[in-house]
């Protein structure tokens, strides 16, 4: 059994976060998947990711890093349409290493401080029909004024949390989650494993 530090209860998502843009978007359910929801009330399940920052001279080990992922993010600056015309060469990269229909896909417009309005408006244009190309759920955010980050990163985690769990019960066939990780809500001892309980709610 995995084991993770406990989690702080503003970073608990009990609700599946919402995309930024419709017409972007991986999928516009209001709510995690019913059996994703009747595994979580069971058990709580956490998982990790890895960032490259897509510089030039990590190029030639960034493979070993992003393979495998459960999320791909291509991040590009909101003020340099050259950036976003990369985006489709680091997603081609990405692609060398993982199954697409494994692999959630975010597109990234960072910077959006520094965009004027007139400016913001035409980028996005831009970066809407790139995201629609990739199949990608676009955002855009500001690490400065911290706008839409938080939002972004639950959604993030929230979206592939979801595709791991029904991943690992369709893997299984059960109606656990198996050996995900399990914490018990004892404050006491925060890693016992849950005593195993008749599901009730998954079909």
């Amino acid at each position: 059994m995995n084991i993770l530090a406990p989690v702080r209860r503003d970073r608990v998502l009990a609700e599946l976060p919402q995309y930024l843009r419709k017409e972007a978007a991986l999928h516009m359910r209001k709510d995690f998947h019913p059996r994703v929801t009747c595994a979580c009330q069971e058990h709580r399940t956490g998982t990790v990711g890895w960032d490259t920052a897509g510089q030039e001279r990590f190029k030639c080990i960034a493979s070993t890093y992003y393979r495998g992922a459960q999320a791909i993010i291509i991040v590009f600056s909101l003020n340099d349409v050259a950036s976003l015309e990369h985006t489709r060469q680091w997603l081609t990269d990405a692609l060398k290493e993982n199954d697409p229909s494994s692999a959630l896909l975010f597109l990234v417009g960072s910077k959006k401080d520094l965009s004027t309005p007139a400016q913001y408006v035409l980028m996005e244009r831009d970066a809407l029909k790139m995201a629609q190309e990739m199949k990608a759920e676009y955002w855009a955010v500001s690490s400065l004024t911290g706008e839409n980050v938080r939002e972004f990163f639950f959604r993030v985690a929230a979206l592939t949390f979801e595709a791991n769990v029904l991943a690992e019960l369709e893997k299984s066939g059960a109606r656990s989650i198996g050996d995900v990780v399990r914490i018990n809500s004892d404050d006491n001892n925060l890693y016992l494993t849950a005593s195993k309980k008749k599901p009730t709610c998954c079909f």
